[in-house]
């Protein structure tokens, strides 16, 4: 029982065919699991671009509200400013006004003070 050349290269050949399949099975069990982990990773970064998307949103939003917040709290404090310096410049008016009456008052103490000791002594 003679293996004819003939015989021998269809031998080879079925070698080659079962070996190609094997190859391609293991390719393709490989390409499944890469396929799988793509996809997977795929949704993953879909939903943590729609999260940080949303995330993004309301944080405009919240600066939007600072900065409309900034501009009120100015303004409030410039009418606040401007308070204070009335009220500063009302106090400066108000204390000279109380240092000419308290002059006034003393200079009219001391003349009642010694009208009364001229007339005790008389």
């Amino acid at each position: 029982s003679e293996v004819t050349p003939v015989q021998k290269v269809i031998q080879l050949l079925e070698g080659m065919l079962a070996k190609g399949k094997d190859e391609k099975h293991g390719e393709q069990v490989q390409f499944a699991a890469y396929k799988q982990f793509c996809d997977d990773t795929s949704v993953d970064k879909k939903r943590a671009i729609e999260e940080a998307a949303e995330h993004i949103g309301m944080l405009k939003a919240d600066i939007a509200k600072y900065t409309s917040d900034v501009a009120t709290l100015g303004k409030e404090i410039a009418g606040h400013d401007e308070d204070i310096s009335v009220w500063s410049g009302d106090k400066k008016a108000a204390t000279m006004v109380r240092e000419i009456e308290k002059a006034d008052y003393d200079a009219l103490h001391k003349d009642y003070s010694e009208s009364v000791d001229a007339l005790q002594r008389a």
